[in-house]
């Protein structure tokens, strides 16, 4: 009997063996692509005229998106970029997400009991992406939208070493496939490099821009990823989480810089009073100077801070004081040049210095006694020779929290209306921006005009920067000669920039309600002729703005050939 059942077990065994690979046999080409074609085959080439639409359907992917789609932008130039640039690409974005993982990783390792995971190995590998096309929005927000269409098969090196329990598993991830068209918006545009502060990420439809990963996975040396049925269960599982995680409104923000230091928005004042001046140097042919002094605060473009001229003093005594808007009290400085007064020709300058605001301690004032020197080159020679001194008293005074100015025009966020607005009711506030290729037959001197429930606002006539610079001088001259009438009108203005706002408390939403808008210009010439001129109008409804709460578009203008006038809505509410 012990014979029989040895022999017995044996054959059982074998056919257990047998069935077990059959199984298994079964199961490794059922879960097997079904799309590959056995080795040795060549593909059959036929046009594609005639292929049937389920090869259509099939190729229709592998065509480029600048071929398919008209909006989407031909990026070759790009794409040998990256291909030149990949290897120090490579190096920086590996050393980036390093930075990134490091303090994630820190702070999810002790939810799960593990002593630590560290990256073994991190590289992209030698095949950088590519785009096979960008399509690019064009919005009227401080923000670029842009949407690439990437492909990369990659052969990356990244290798993870799991430590827990006294064990050490190690993960590989090789041959990375990506496919995928997401939505990246860089906001707010600031004027600072590299002139954004954010970077979004987001996928806007699960099953149009979904990313088709393909990968390779080694643990222990082994190629996990061999395990029937466990490959298309992993796609699957990393396709779901990312569109769980990304699917649009969700996203992935990057943040690049602090926005409101990249705005540069005001953080204090800083109080200058100028005392004196000692020991200057005769600048005039008769033995004395003019003297007065210009202070300004680098990185500022605002016009300099003067103080009066003293005639024939070099000791003059001012004790004046000014009141400088702060940005960035860590780069800023304060730029003092004192000048000798000429009645013709250029003035000449007598000396000049520097306080970095960083040396000034906040909230204390500090007497200051500056030699004046010919510039800040500490290896100029001539900064050696006496020039005189300027003494200045100085005080740095940060806003409080509750002092910052905030600029709305920076910001997407709604204010509330004003105590006392109805319960039901708000405010509605109407930006008028600015217009672009208005043009009349007679005259361009545009102004906005706006009728909403029989009211009426006007903006003001516009000019361009230079003509504004030409009406201060003529200004000067008016105040001089009062006898002059300064009543004059900027012509030829195709481009206004109003930047006006208009407020409309109201009872109840405006919901059915539109508003009128209609750009006019006004002739600059006396006389009965023309004097009015439409460029065009828009009439807009005002139930978006009602459920959107905010609104900023370019409306193109009735009866104007390519005129568009950009205005921002808000509907404000105590809520």
């Amino acid at each position: 009997m012990g014979i029989v059942s040895t022999i017995l077990g044996f054959c059982g065994f074998g056919v257990g063996i047998s069935i077990g690979l059959l199984i298994g046999y079964y199961l490794f080409i059922y879960f097997q692509p079904t799309d590959v074609k056995p080795y040795g085959l060549d593909p059959i080439v036929r046009p594609l005229v005639e292929q049937d639409s389920k090869t259509l359907q099939r190729l229709l992917p592998e065509i480029p998106q600048w071929v398919k789609n008209p909006d989407y932008d031909r990026v070759d130039w790009l794409n040998k970029f990256i291909e030149n640039m990949w290897p120090y690409l490579d190096k920086a974005i590996c050393k980036t997400a390093r930075t990134i993982a490091k303090p994630i990783i820190a702070e999810q390792i002790p939810k799960y009991k593990i002593d630590s995971v560290e990256f073994e190995a991190l590289t992209l590998g030698s095949l950088p992406p590519t785009f096979q096309g960008m399509k690019v929005y064009v919005t009227d927000e401080k923000e670029l939208i842009m949407e690439p269409c990437m492909k990369w098969a990659g052969n990356p090196n990244i290798t993870v070493a799991v430590k827990a329990f006294g064990l050490k598993a190690t993960v590989q991830v090789v041959d990375l496939q990506v496919f995928a068209a997401p939505r990246i918006t860089l906001k707010p545009l600031v004027p600072s490099f590299p002139c954004f502060a954010n970077i979004f990420v987001s996928l806007m439809e699960k099953i149009r821009l979904e990313p088709h990963v393909d990968f390779g996975l080694k643990l222990l040396g082994a190629d996990v990823m061999a395990i029937p049925g466990l490959y298309r269960l992993v796609q699957e599982l990393i396709k779901d989480q990312v569109a769980n995680m990304y699917l649009w409104p969700k996203t992935l923000q990057v943040p690049i810089m602090d926005p409101a230091k990249a705005m540069k928005k005001p953080v204090g004042i800083l109080n200058v009073k100028v005392v004196r001046a000692i020991k200057l140097k005769k600048k005039d042919l008769l033995g004395a100077s003019d003297p007065y002094v210009k202070m300004k605060l680098t990185e500022d473009k605002l016009p300099s801070k003067k103080t009066t001229v003293k005639y024939k003093n070099l000791n003059p005594e001012w004790n004046e004081e000014f009141n400088l808007v702060v940005k960035d009290p860590e780069s800023q400085a304060l730029e003092i040049i004192v000048y000798d007064w000429e009645q013709v020709g250029k003035h000449d300058k007598m000396g000049m210095n520097v306080i970095p605001l960083k040396e000034l301690t906040p909230d204390e004032p500090k007497v200051l006694t500056l030699d004046l020197l010919k510039n800040m080159d500490p290896n100029d020679a001539q900064n050696e020779k006496s020039r005189g001194q300027i003494v200045l008293e100085a005080l740095y005074k940060p806003f409080k929290d509750s002092e910052i100015p905030k600029d709305v025009e920076d910001s997407d966020e709604i204010q509330k209306a004003p105590e006392g607005t109805p319960a039901g009711g708000g405010l509605l506030v109407i930006i008028f921006h600015e217009a672009q290729d208005v043009e009349g037959k007679h005259h361009t001197n545009p102004y906005a005009r706006l009728l909403f429930r029989g009211e009426e606002r006007k903006t003001k006539s516009i000019m361009n920067d230079d003509k504004k610079v030409i009406l201060e001088n003529i200004k000067l001259l008016f105040d001089k000669h009062p006898l002059l009438n300064p009543t004059m009108y900027i012509k030829k203005n195709r481009d206004p920039r109003w930047e006006e706002e208009f407020q409309f408390p109201l009872e109840e939403p405006p919901t059915n309600d539109r508003i009128h808008v209609e750009v006019i210009s006004t002739s600059s010439r006396m006389g009965l002729l023309h004097p009015k001129e439409t460029l065009g109008y828009v009439d807009i409804n005002l139930s978006d703005v009602v459920s959107n709460k905010r609104i900023n578009e370019k409306y193109h203008l009735i009866d104007s050939k390519n005129g568009k006038i950009q205005i921002e809505l808000q509907w404000r509410t105590s809520g």
